[in-house]
Parts: structure tokens; sequence; C-alpha cells
């Protein structure tokens, strides 16, 4: 096992080179990068970057800055867009700067925002908090919710438990999440009816004066609303995979084996069953962890002003701040590669029969 935990950590290296290469080169041909974003500032348009720029020995600290210096010109300054280029990085061949890229990456040196002048592991070590809350949470109440769920209409496949509860996952799975936050915001937050829960942010203001039990229960005030909304719909797609994979399996030729010999239900249902029926539901445990980690989490995240990666991701998509958004990159393919690793790993736990070392990667 040891051996093949070392070729998966070996493959990756590879794997994770060539996400960034590939997402470096469509970034190449992407129209509308950071120095082009800083132009559009200053022909008036409506963007909402900044910069910190420091060129010819002046510092111009903010883009507004920059919109006086142009507006006093008749036209572009080639020096002026040259200097802007090299503040950027961009007056270096593109694959320097992606090799560069490379090598900071392996010490986790992100850079520095282009349009926060921060570093980005800084940024990222703020927003961590929240979307690690978000993803795991939502996670766990969906697969505990989601496999007593599915054994349970397995096992009453056709009943009417059967059908009410599949019409009741069905239309959670159909709300959207947003829509769904939209809803317990009115009805618990103060909006016409209670005030129950609080409305934005992860702790209170007197977080850091509270108790231990205090914090916990203040985390737990806050964090509950925007769970509760991501985890709706995310149960339904494991609910129904674990009922047709236990249906599987108990229709199979040595479950009648085991009744004959006399076993009970129960005893079959998890002395046997449960061990092969799990494997199909733990196979698609890393996709919807990073799903719940990232994906489903930004509209949550802007809806309850939580400041987590998704939405530092989609701001810094937008304006085009690239080491922010190389950072994320880098950070969601590797957690998503040891994630998987972690659930091959899990498949051991729960059939021992199971044995890699004797499989290739």
């Amino acid at each position: 096992m040891l051996g093949y935990i070392l070729r998966r950590i070996l493959l990756m290296i590879p794997t994770i080179f060539g996400i960034l290469a590939i997402s470096f080169a469509i970034v190449q041909f992407a129209p509308g990068g950071p120095v082009e974003h800083i132009l559009a500032q200053l022909q008036g348009l409506n963007t909402s970057a900044t910069a910190n720029f420091s060129g010819g020995g002046n510092e111009i600290a903010t883009t507004s800055n920059f919109q006086s210096t142009y507006r006093g010109a008749a036209g572009l300054d080639p020096k002026f867009v040259a200097e802007l280029k090299k503040q950027f990085g961009f007056d270096k061949p593109p694959l320097t700067r992606f090799f560069l890229m490379v090598k900071n990456y392996l010490t986790f040196d992100f850079g520095r925002s282009y349009f926060r002048d921060v570093p980005v592991i800084d940024l990222i070590k703020q927003r961590l908090p929240v979307s690690i809350s978000l993803g795991l949470w939502m996670t766990l109440l969906s697969y505990l919710i989601s496999i007593p769920l599915g054994i349970a209409k397995a096992v009453r496949d056709g009943s009417r438990f059967d059908v009410w509860t599949s019409a009741v996952v069905i239309v959670g799975y159909a709300i959207p999440p947003f829509l769904f936050a939209v809803l317990l915001i009115v009805l618990f937050c103060g909006g016409s009816f209670w005030q129950i829960f609080p409305l934005r942010g992860l702790t209170s203001e007197n977080f850091a004066q509270l108790s231990l039990f205090g914090k916990v229960e203040d985390y737990l005030w806050h964090v509950t609303l925007p769970v509760l909304s991501m985890t709706l719909g995310a149960f339904a797609t494991v609910t129904f995979l674990t009922k047709n994979s236990f249906l599987d399996e108990i229709r199979k030729q040595y479950v009648t084996t085991a009744r004959m010999k006399g076993l009970t239900e129960g005893r079959i249902l998890y002395g046997h069953v449960f061990r092969n029926a799990m494997m199909i539901v733990i196979a698609g445990f890393p996709g919807a962890f990073i799903n719940a980690f990232f994906g489903s989490s930004l509209l949550i995240e802007t809806i309850f002003s939580l400041n987590g990666l998704g939405l530092l991701s989609f701001e810094a998509i937008v304006n085009r701040d690239y080491p922010i958004v190389f950072a994320n990159l880098y950070i969601f393919a590797l957690l998503g590669l040891v994630v998987n690793l972690l659930s091959d790993l899990t498949y051991t736990w729960i059939d021992p029969r199971i044995d890699f070392e004797t499989r290739d990667v």
C-alpha cells in the first residue's frame, strides 16, 4: 500500500503541471488582461479593479491617479504602457513567466494580488475558513442524510415511504440553493417573519471576547442557514445512488444464499450488502466535496455576505487578477487529487479484499 501511495503522490506532479500549463495557455489567448483592464478604466469605462503601480520613481497608488495622468495626455504614451506591463510582469516571455510561476508555487509563493496589493497567500488564509466550513458541513450533512435515507428506501422499495420521500428529494433537488437561501432569509432573518439567525458573516463582531462555548454557539448560529441552503439539493444524487446500489446488491445471489442460511436481515444488510453497495457511493465523494467546497458556494457566499474562496475567485476572474486565479486553481487541483487518494484508501478500509498494490495507478 505504501508503494501505491507513493506512486499516486508522484503522479500528482505532472497532473498539476498539466492543469496549470493548459490554464496558463488559455489565459494567454483570453482578451482583456489586467493591463487592458487598467487602460479601460483610464478611459472612463465602468470597472472595479484598482492597482498599485509604481514606475519611473513616481508611485501611483490607484487607478484614479492613472486616470488623471492619462487624461492629461493626447494619447497613450508607449513608455507608460511598457511600465504598466512591467509592473504586472508581462515584459517577460510567456514561457519564462510560466516556469517562474511553477517554481514559486512549489513553495506556495503565489505572489501579490494585482489589484489589492497584498500577498495572495494572505487573502487565501483569510477566506479559507469560510469555504472549509461550508464545504465540510454540507458534505457531512448530505452524506449523513443520504446514506440512511437511501438504505431505508432500498429496503422499502415501492412502499409509500419510498414514493413520498422520492417526491420530497426531487422537489428539494429542483429548488436552486440561492432561491432557498432567499426564502430562509425572509423567514428567519427579520425579513417579514422571525429574527432568529444573523444575516451576514461567519461570526459576530465580539467573537474574540466570547468563551469557548460561546464561540462554538456563535459559529453554529451563523453557519446554520448557509449550510442548510447548500445542503437542500445536495443529498438527492447520493440518496438515489445509495438506493440503487443497495437494490442491485440485494438482488444478487449471495444475498439469497445468506437468507437460506438463516442470517438476519440486519446481518445481511450491514454485514455483507453495505460493504459492496457503498463502493460506488464513496467513488463520488471527491467530486461532491470539491463541488461543495467551491462550486456551490459562490451565490451562497454572496447572499449571506461570506468572504470565502468562491467569491474571491469570482472577483479575481472578473478583475483579471491572475495571481489569485492561478493560486485558487492550484489549491483546488491539489485538494482534489489528495481527496481522491483518500477516497481510494477508504475503499480498502471498507473492503479489505481490494489491493491497490496489484493494480496500475
